[in-house]
């Protein structure tokens, strides 16, 4: 395994009480975290003291769980924060640690969007990010007057428009721009100022944004499609991707292809980082941290696990389909095409019934269960192995595994000199290795 020469980069997945679906009944966890902004800015200061480069909040506009059952047994779809409010939040609380947030370009306007991430970059200090997505579901959709989620084809074709629009927005000051001149009563130079006049397929948006340039230039853009449409809209415009592949040859080939694509695209491909998604459990011994993994597994209840794996198929009812016989041959989704195809893939390679399915969907596979050498092996192996940049951690229970990482896994970092000890520089694309973009003319 050749070396790379540089440091990983470290996002943590903040999703209070956890990501695990039962998170909330472990007995280490605040039930109610999800609107605790006193326990979410713990966990956000937790992370900065270990210098990841940020932590990053997901965010659904709608409930995915049709069933009133399964619905009132989970927390993180119900009981949340709207992510852009708390980054706000959670700006005036740290100082160095950047702030990632997810905003769908299905159901958003780009004018607001535009001007809502600027202001949290002017807020933080050059803190924000945006995590570009196009939305899930039809739940999304219902909340928003349509029946039904658009066609993924048409989601991406305005999502590429979207952020066209969103990133001329945010240029429509040149830097230097305002001038205070309280002798002179010149606010601004008229000259330094550039209208979008954006007229295309999906928006028309005149612009100017009423705000000054963010002081990134542009906040850290984010992109997490594996599809054929999501690639493509990743290479061309992303500064970072996440990604959920588990598999290391299968994350080799696509870290090389995503980098060429954006060669192709005429960016450096070291602009453009891969962080594919790790969710660890870690403890001194094996047994602890097995031990760990089973007590907060045991929590679920079945008929959540079941509705967790319908809804990653495209939310298609699994209930009438025998638990011990295979996946029956189901219509493409029209929501996470990728996620879908995952397991499919999966179900066919390792010959899995619906009860192994729902196991693997709902224990995550994505976990790495270990002592902190084992996650690290794991760790450098895929850095140095070009499967990635550096990772998207997930943290199953909060504080707990996020506590755990941070006091157990990063100090092996350290001792490996594969992560940084102290930050260097005060925005999140300091911490990335990132230029800041050029105005567009």
């Amino acid at each position: 395994m050749s070396r790379r020469t540089g440091q990983l980069h470290l996002n943590a997945f903040l999703k209070p009480p956890g990501e695990y679906l039962a998170a909330w009944r472990h007995p280490d966890t605040e039930a109610g975290a999800g609107v605790d902004i006193r326990e979410v800015l713990s966990f956000a200061r937790t992370a900065e003291r270990a210098a990841f480069d940020a932590v990053f909040l997901a965010d659904l506009v709608g409930v995915p769980f049709a069933s009133e059952d399964v619905l009132s047994r989970v927390s993180v779809v119900n009981d949340s924060f709207e992510p852009t409010t708390l980054l706000a939040a959670l700006a005036a609380g740290t100082s160095r640690i950047g702030l990632i947030a997810t905003a769908s370009t299905s159901y958003n306007e780009p004018y607001h969007l535009a001007r809502t991430f600027a202001s949290l970059d002017h807020i933080s200090g050059g803190r924000a990010g945006w995590n570009v997505v196009t939305s899930l579901n039809d739940a999304e959709a219902q909340n928003f007057g349509l029946a039904a989620h658009l066609d993924h084809e048409t989601r991406y074709d305005r999502a590429e428009e979207f952020h066209d629009v969103v990133t001329g927005l945010w240029d429509s000051f040149e830097d230097d721009a305002f001038r205070h001149d309280q002798s002179s009563g010149v606010y601004f130079d008229p000259a330094k100022l550039h209208a979008l006049n954006h007229e295309g397929r999906h928006l028309k948006v005149a612009g100017p944004l009423n705000i000054a340039r963010p002081p990134q230039g542009h906040p850290v853009v984010v992109q997490a499609g594996a599809s054929e449409a999501g690639k493509n809209l990743a290479s061309r415009v992303a500064d970072v991707i996440f990604s959920g592949i588990r598999d290391l040859g299968r994350a080799q080939e696509f870290y090389t292809e995503i980098k060429e694509r954006a060669a192709a695209h005429g960016r450096d491909p070291d602009h453009l980082k891969v962080l594919p998604a790790l969710s660890v459990v870690t403890a001194p011994t094996e047994s602890e941290a097995r031990d760990k993994l089973a007590r907060l597994t045991e929590l679920l209840p079945p008929q959540v696990a079941l509705a967790d794996l319908s809804y990653w198929l495209g939310g298609f009812d699994l209930s009438a389909c025998p638990l011990d016989g295979p996946l029956p041959e189901l219509p493409v989704s029209n929501q996470s095409h990728t996620a879908q195809q995952q397991i499919y893939e999966d179900a066919r390679r390792d010959n899995l019934t619906i009860r192994d399915l729902v196991r693997r969907v709902a224990n995550d596979d994505r976990t790495i269960t270990g002592t902190p050498q084992q996650i690290a092996d794991h760790i450098e192996e895929w850095f140095h192995g070009r499967a990635a940049d550096g990772f998207n951690v997930i943290f199953p229970y909060l504080p707990g595994t996020l506590d755990d990482f941070a006091e157990l896994v990063i100090p092996e970092l350290h001792r490996r000199g594969l992560f940084r000890t102290h930050y260097t520089g005060r925005t999140l694309r300091d911490h990335l290795g990132l230029p800041r973009p050029s105005r567009r003319s």
